[in-house]
């Protein structure tokens, strides 16, 4: 299976070469005038031999001496992938950019959805802002796009002139609303150029789609991006004079170099190895594949089923992308991530070794690594690799050291779990782990997507996909994997495959109906004619350019939009309608569609047939089979075993090779594991197959492995995570879909929590006294098909709008219950004396809306969907939306069966008992983390005070003998005659989630973390209420106080905003909730013995402590309300002062358009955020109503009022308290 090699000569005609310049190597394919081809691969950097990796590659396949010029005659076009710009992006080293907003806006992309990306981190780290400056300009759309206050250029320019003086040339220019008219930027643009400016980015112009945050974001990467690019296509264009030279899109379609973009370049290289697989797919006849991508530092996984997978919204370091790229999930589990043991669980990754110091076997002194457990086990083997380690580069992978290395950890893991393990058995574990890591990661982009993994074909590339793409398929039950002959270059052999285009695309934003649809069609007709003069000006002729057109359609009410090709209009219904239900299991033929965006691509296939040409004497299989080139040890099911290695260069077709065992070549290592057969095709692929039926039951024994303690970990985490995105994409309302306040979970056969996705802390370890709510009132008559719903706070609630959904899993007979499920999610509204059902004036519970307790939802599997409707319509204060909660409770539901299906899965792989055994053994672990930390505490107390009067005390008491802590909330205020009390599940997840924010390694959350810790809190306290007390402040403003009191007994860190500035606006048609981040508290960190080491600043206008849902973006908010958000910044010097200063609130200012109820929870108006340690108080905050004649009228910290259209309300959030004296 070798290619051929040789030097070109004028009359044998002209190259292609086919180039992916990644990040550790650079790997070259080319095509030889003879249609042979033939491959390179180099370091990217090594400066001492060459000054580009992809120039050398092809001067050295074309036999250019140093020195000589490369002939451009003998080459037709270089086609290429880089990763220089997602490098500068990654690295934070691209052009100094200056951002150009609407007033108002300059810290948007700062502030972005307030969401912080760890949960659990009390230094919240966030990703580091792009731009240099920003500056404001006046002017203002609408959400129709019309002209609110027209653009003033003088104001402008004289802003514009003077940022140029300080140095900038690359700017971006994001105005509100552009999406929908393009005016006002285009003349700021005209502007910016005409000062100079040399890199001009106008968002209409780089992502013409709604979502003012992502826009901008990604019309920044564009300008900080493009000149970096701009000057490595120029150096390689003069490298190679006068040759074609196209790159690679992060779409999946090439563009001539001067045409490229470096918003489209994120994903270059990456784009071309699934364009590569979707090639080789269809040449083998497969219509259903996963791509498996594994690498030094991660691994990459894609669908494809006969159609490319765009996203058009994407996270990037960091970034949120809203342009065309190719659908990539990406795991941290690559041939270079480090192996751990947290003394009781292996983990692996995801922090990387890299290329220095690589892994241990690399000889630089390097950890324990993915490789490193390949090699230990024999399945990479030493001396059949390059012989390039050592300081003289001249050396083999150093086995001894890795055994040595393994050695001393299984002495470890046996001192500290009492089970005695090899070194070679803690190096199988791991890679059990990684095996498992990666399987979870192709479940997101197929099985949770409604795909049947079962009846694909696992498509392996990457330098080490192919020693694990066996165990990897085995996992998730797929019964083939295709190994192409470069798979280990498959990423530049994807560049000699794929087509130029050109995308287009823009916000529609219409109902699709007549006169929507009529749109639609008018907008596709001009975007394609764009598309079409693009790959017309790359000199592309006409009459091989196709047009394809895209609308995504979503329903009304949702934010789940799904592209189906252009037809006739049923046609198209019933596209949308057939991938709708295979997404989420359902339809909603009640509600209409929406056309949000449409998109035009202009496609210029010119690759042709490409095939990979075999070396004479390849045929056809010989007597006998192939004869293996060496004998090797190799670790098979727990024992050594002597196994053939084979050249993929002497294999032919219809050779069949019988597992185990491996096939090398000069890019990869192919293993075919025990019981899995290899196949030659006629085209040089490797079809690998199951010759042995996967056993369906894996032997695993219920006392505590550290194995399968992580994998039991990651897979119940796994099925929690895929209820969440079963709920996320299913619900209707804003609050569950785009702030994400709901959570999913799973529960043991007592209602003890397993596993929790984490989404808002608030609602961990309190869903648990729900669900034994449900428990408890059911005793004996819980029946398969059913499933419950509450909201009661005197049973496991948090107040009213959360709403749970419990259902019971029963065994295949339906004879006993297994394992429970719940769902709860923030509805909109539950009734209540105000829209939102967040009224700052209740007195008793049924001013907050209807209470739910025990309530069948589901009998036998028939929706009580008419009784549902009595009981939300039938409260003294009834629900406002009754439609829209009915369907958050259907996507709750779904949730749940989607929980309901894995576990039985899991029982039907693993046995009852050991699911059972490990449901106590990842509590265990989770008890085991907090007693580590309890052993560092010391006792302590503090007591918070609330701006109505109230006061929260609690002592800390600390067991070092039993590493057990209490937790005594004695001498808080009594139950309160308002709504900041808080139910006692609410008081239990805050001391859940602070004792977790303790714990510096990845531990799940589940009951075992309370175990160690007792709480004492008085009944009919604030913290523990009884019937009728109102509870809507406590779930939001009582949580976050209590959990700065309990940081305050620690004395780690100063107090965050003691408030989640809950803030409500409805009237008879619309419902809106949202929360306004402010200020987080510094803090100190501490060694083993409790000894100050260090400290961290707080970080400004972020969700903190108990919520982390999003923020609506802007431009979504003023779409679907009667709104106009005039400003959202940061509240400069409202942090507390410390050697570690506190994070700053925010300013938020919304002018209304209609007559609204607006109600206000707050707290810390009175008192602030506290310092700690000699730090000084946040800021306090403020709100206010502004009239439309200007008159102010100031608010209290839980306050009503009517606002009338023109009316605006304002609130400055609190600001963090310092850690330490100044």
């Amino acid at each position: 299976m070798s290619a051929a090699t040789g030097v070109a000569r004028a009359d044998e005609g002209r190259w292609q070469f086919w180039v992916d310049r990644g990040g550790t190597f650079t790997d070259v394919v080319a095509r030889r005038p003879d249609g042979r081809l033939v491959t390179a691969k180099l370091l990217s950097e090594n400066p001492e031999q060459y000054p580009d990796a992809a120039v050398q590659g092809i001067r050295q396949l074309l036999g250019v001496k140093a020195g000589e010029a490369v002939p451009a005659e003998l080459i037709d076009v270089v086609k290429m992938g880089t990763t220089v710009a997602t490098n500068a992006l990654l690295e934070r080293k691209g052009e100094r950019v200056l951002l150009v907003v609407t007033r108002g806006f300059r810290d948007a992309l700062r502030i972005a959805y307030q969401n912080r990306p760890r949960l659990f981190d009390r230094e919240i780290v966030l990703p580091e802002l792009l731009h240099e400056e920003a500056i404001e300009v006046d002017e203002r759309l609408a959400a129709d796009g019309s002209v609110v206050m027209p653009l003033d250029e003088a104001g402008a320019r004289v802003a514009l002139q003077q940022a140029r003086g300080r140095g900038f040339t690359a700017v971006a220019i994001v105005l509100m609303h552009s999406y929908r008219n393009g005016e006002h930027e285009a003349r700021l643009a005209g502007l910016a150029r005409e000062l100079g400016y040399t890199q001009v980015c106008a968002s209409h112009e780089v992502s013409p789609l709604i979502r003012y945050v992502a826009r901008g974001d990604t019309t920044v990467v564009d300008a900080y991006l493009s000149p970096v690019l701009r000057r490595y296509v120029d150096h390689v264009a003069a490298a190679l004079p006068g040759v074609r030279l196209q790159f690679m899109q992060s779409s999946g379609g090439l563009t001539d170099a001067q045409t490229f973009q470096g918003k489209d370049s994120v994903l270059s290289g990456p784009a071309g190895g699934i364009v590569g697989m979707a090639g080789i797919a269809q040449s083998a006849g497969l219509d259903r594949v996963i791509g498996f991508d594994m690498g030094g530092t991660s691994t990459d996984v894609s669908h494809f089923a006969g159609e490319y997978e765009r996203a058009f919204d994407t996270l990037v370091a960091g970034v949120r992308l809203r342009a065309p790229m190719m659908s990539i999930h990406t795991v941290a589990a690559g041939g270079g991530s480090i192996l751990h043991f947290d003394g009781a669980r292996l983990r692996v990754g995801p922090e990387s070794a890299g290329a220095n110091p690589g892994p241990a076997c690399y000889r630089r002194g390097g950890p324990l690594t993915v490789t490193d457990a390949n090699l230990m086990l024999g399945r990479i083997q030493a001396h059949h690799f390059p012989e390039v380690f050592g300081p003289n580069a001249d050396q083999s992978l150093d086995l001894e050291v890795v055994q040595a290395r393994f050695a001393e950890l299984a002495q470890e893991v046996s001192a500290a779990t009492g089970r005695d393990v090899s070194g070679e058995q803690l190096a199988q574990g791991f890679l059990d782990i990684a095996v498992a890591n990666m399987a979870n990661a192709i479940k997101q982009i197929s099985v949770q997507r409604g795909y049947d993994i079962t009846r694909y074909t696992l498509i392996t590339f990457g330098g080490a996909g192919g020693q694990h793409a066996c165990r990897v398929a085995d996992e998730l039950s797929m019964p083939r994997v295709l190994v192409h002959p470069l798979a280990g270059v498959l990423s530049a052999y994807g560049m000699g495959l794929a087509a130029s285009t050109a995308m287009r695309e823009r916000s529609v934003e219409l109902p699709w109906d007549a006169d929507g649809e009529t749109a639609a069609r008018r907008t596709l007709e001009e975007l394609a004619g764009i598309a079409r003069a693009d790959l017309l000006a790359q000199e592309i002729p006409a009459d091989i350019i196709q047009i394809k057109n895209i609308v995504h359609l979503r329903y009304a009410g949702t934010d789940t939009a799904l592209p189906v090709a252009l037809d006739g209009t049923q046609a198209m219904l019933k596209a949308f309608e057939k991938a709708y239900l295979q997404r989420f299991s359902f339809l909603m033929p009640e509600r209409g569609l929406v056309i949000e965006s449409v998109v035009a691509e202009a496609i210029a296939d010119e690759s042709g047939q490409i095939f990979q040409a075999f070396s004479e004497g390849n045929g056809s299989a010989r007597p006998g089979g192939p004869e293996a080139a060496d004998s090797v040890r190799m670790r098979v099911a727990d024992e050594w075993r002597t196994c053939p290695l084979y050249r993929s260069a002497d294999l032919r077709a219809d050779d069949v090779i019988a597992g185990p065992a491996m096939i090398t070549d000069a890019n990869a290592t192919t293993l075919v594991d025990d019981g899995w057969r290899a196949t030659v095709t006629a085209r040089g692929d490797m079809l690998l197959e199951r010759a042995v039926p996967r056993p369906q039951r894996f032997a695993v024994g219920t006392d505590a492995d550290p194995v399968m303690l992580e994998i039991f970990n990651n897979l119940f985490m796994s099925i929690a995570e895929q209820m969440g995105y079963r709920l996320q994409n299913t619900a209707h309302s804003v609050n569950i879909k785009e702030r994400l306040d709901f959570s999913c979970a799973i529960f043991d056969s007592s209602g003890e929590l397993v596993a929790n996705a984490p989404h808002i802390p608030v609602h961990l370890g309190s869903m648990s006294a729900s669900v034994q709510a449900i428990i408890q009132d059911n005793a004996g008559s819980l029946r398969p098909g059913d499933v419950y719903v509450l909201n009661n706070p005197y049973a496991g609630g948090t107040h009213l709008p959360d709403v749970t959904v419990v259902t019971p899993v029963f065994d295949q007979a339906g004879r006993d219950i297994l394992f429970y499920v719940g769902s709860r999610g923030h509805h909109a509204d539950i009734g209540g004396l105000t829209p939102g059902s967040m009224p700052s004036d209740s007195r008793t519970i049924e001013d907050e809306g209807v209470l739910i307790t025990n309530f069948r939802l589901v009998e036998n599997g028939r929706m009580q969907e008419d009784s549902m409707r009595q009981l939300l319509a039938g409260a003294r204060y009834p629900a406002r939306n009754i439609d829209q909660n009915l369907a958050d409770l259907r996507a709750q539901i779904a949730a749940n069966e989607k929980g309901r299906e894995e576990l039985l899965k899991m029982v039907d792989a693993f046995g009852l008992d050991v699911v059972h055994a490990y449901m106590r053994h990842v509590q265990d672990n989770a008890e085991e983390s907090v007693r580590r930390v309890i052993a560092t505490l010391h006792d302590g107390e503090f007591t918070q005070l609330l701006d109505n009067g109230a006061r929260i005390q609690v002592k800390l008491k600390v067991d070092h003998e039993t590493r057990s802590a209490t937790l005594d909330f004695t001498g808080t205020s009594a139950q309160l005659p308002n709504n900041f009390n808080a139910p006692r599940a609410v008081t239990t997840a805050a001391v859940l989630y602070v004792f977790r924010t303790m714990v510096e390694a990845d531990i799940p959350i589940n009951a075992g973390g309370l175990k160690p810790l007792k709480l004492v809190v008085p009944q009919d306290s604030m913290l523990n209420p009884s019937y009728p007390a109102a509870v809507v402040a406590g779930n939001v403003e009582t949580s976050s106080c209590v959990t700065n009191a309990l940081y305050g007994a620690l004395g780690v860190m100063a107090g965050s905003q003691p408030t989640m500035n809950n803030l409500t606006f409805g009237n008879a048609q619309y419902q809106y909730y949202e929360t306004i981040s402010g200020g987080s508290g510094a803090g100190g960190r501490f060694d083993a013995q409790g000894k100050l080491v260090g400290g961290f600043n707080g970080t400004s206008v972020v969700q903190t402590q108990m919520t982390n849902s999003r923020m609506t973006d802007p431009e979504v908010l003023e779409l679907r309300f009667p709104v106009r958000l005039e400003r959202y910044i940061i509240r400069q010097n409202s942090g507390g002062a410390g050697r570690w200063h506190g994070g700053n609130g925010g300013v938020r200012s919304l002018r209304f358009l209609e007559p609204m109820t607006v109600s206000t929870l707050s707290n810390g108006w009175i008192h602030p955020a506290f310092g700690a340690a000699g730090g000084q108080p946040g800021a306090l905050g403020k709100s206010r109503v502004i009239r439309g004649n200007g008159k102010v009228e100031e608010l209290a910290h839980a306050d009503q009022a009517e606002l009338q259209a023109g009316d605006m309300f304002e609130i400055e959030t609190p600001g963090g308290g310092g850690y330490g004296a100044a």
